[in-house]
């Protein structure tokens, strides 16, 4: 399961975020380091289900009238102050927690409501632009700390005739998180000497950076645009060459609650609700003030940033298997049962090993179930495509 993972300063309303996207019970609260532990959860990213081509919807409990969740990890851990690199707060616990992470939401304080350090300033007194540049730089540098901290063993071993620099470092980066593949990019793309001897912090550093950015990309969450100053998420926009979207965590936790206590019909993700039990005049004019925000944003943002994250920077689609090609069914009857996120580029064969190794081991072949044919071993999938596949592992 693809794993996104909740960066930023205290107190930028990561908990909050983290609360609306998984309607888990955390700590929120307005002061620094609300969040010690880690807290992992399922939220979900959106798409259209396929049962939109067929006459009737699928009937799966992800599935809302066409609108099907899939689901994926959401991290939420202590929050960066500057220095967490070298263990200030709490920014070593922090940040060796997003070793695993495959895309980062950088949650930051639209408003300039809080200082560097997360604690409440007036509004727009801080500059939101600050904590975008500073938690990738924690980052970077963190990574970068690792790199040095084992950079004597690898001198060690480079004495060693059968010494190889590129396999070395590939070993040592893979236990960050990297794939062998992410790391033979970045060596490619960094200049740096044959021995480890010659090497100089500034090489080091440069190969953290450049494998941070493929490993650890970033989607800029400029939270708090409910109350941010006029033209804050606008310099967001412009200023920050990532994605950036705008969004009210605290708008999208009162939609699901008000939704779970049935006076509110909402769906994640979409650009408006409908008010549909009684409410009292306070709670409508609050319920109301959250329409305002979500008829200038398209949403309240908490959805898209998900969707972002997944969908377009980690260029990922959504896959469907069956075992009856003209059902679409499972082989209990269950219609569109499964749906899998891959990277663009996956074939049938990913598909099957994503059901199952056994399933990708006695691999056959694969049936397009909107044609009901057959389709080549390196036939790239797309978004939306129902696949059976065909194994000796399975029926």
């Amino acid at each position: 399961m693809i794993t996104v993972a909740l960066a930023g300063k205290p107190n930028a309303g990561k908990s909050t975020f983290y609360t609306a996207a998984t309607m888990a019970d955390v700590d929120v609260a307005n002061y620094p380091f609300t969040t010690i532990d880690a807290n992992r959860g399922v939220t979900h990213v959106r798409t259209e289900c396929p049962c939109l081509d067929r006459e009737e919807r699928c009937g799966n409990e992800n599935c809302h009238d066409g609108k099907r969740y899939v689901p994926v990890e959401l991290l939420d851990v202590a929050g960066l102050v500057p220095g967490a690199h070298e263990g200030k707060g709490l920014g070593n616990q922090f940040l060796d927690q997003l070793t695993n992470a495959d895309v980062i939401l950088n949650v930051v304080d639209a408003s300039g409501g809080t200082n560097e350090e997360g604690e409440p300033v007036g509004l727009g007194e801080h500059d939101p632009l600050e904590d975008v540049d500073f938690i990738e730089e924690e980052m970077d540098l963190w990574l970068a700390g690792i790199v040095d901290d084992n950079w004597e063993s690898l001198e060690r071993k480079s004495r060693s005739p059968e010494f190889d620099m590129d396999e070395a470092l590939t070993e040592m980066l893979t236990g960050v998180g990297a794939t062998e593949a992410e790391v033979t990019k970045t060596l490619r793309n960094v200049e740096y000497p044959e021995d480890p001897e010659h090497w100089t912090d500034e090489h080091r550093e440069a190969l953290a950076r450049d494998l941070r950015r493929r490993t650890k990309p970033i989607v800029v969450v400029a939270n708090k645009a409910d109350v941010a100053p006029e033209g804050n998420v606008e310099r967001l926009r412009e200023e920050t060459d990532k994605p950036v979207i705008p969004a009210t965590a605290d708008g999208e936790l009162g939609l699901r609650q008000g939704d779970e206590a049935g006076v509110i019909d909402y769906d994640p993700g979409d650009a408006d609700f409908e008010i549909v039990g009684d409410v009292s005049d306070a709670q409508r004019e609050g319920i109301e003030s959250i329409r305002e925000v979500m008829a200038e944003y398209d949403g309240t943002g908490v959805q898209r940033a998900l969707d972002e994250a997944v969908y377009d920077l980690l260029d990922h689609f959504t896959a469907y298997p069956v075992q009856d090609a003209s059902k679409w069914t499972d082989a209990r009857g269950n219609v569109l049962p499964d749906a899998f996120l891959l990277p663009q580029g996956s074939t049938p064969s990913d598909l099957a090993y994503a059901v199952h190794t056994d399933i990708g081991e006695g691999y056959l072949h694969a049936i397009d179930a909107r044609s009901n044919r057959r389709i080549s071993d390196d036939y790239e999938l797309s978004e939306g495509d129902v696949i059976k596949i065909v194994s000796t592992a399975g029926p």
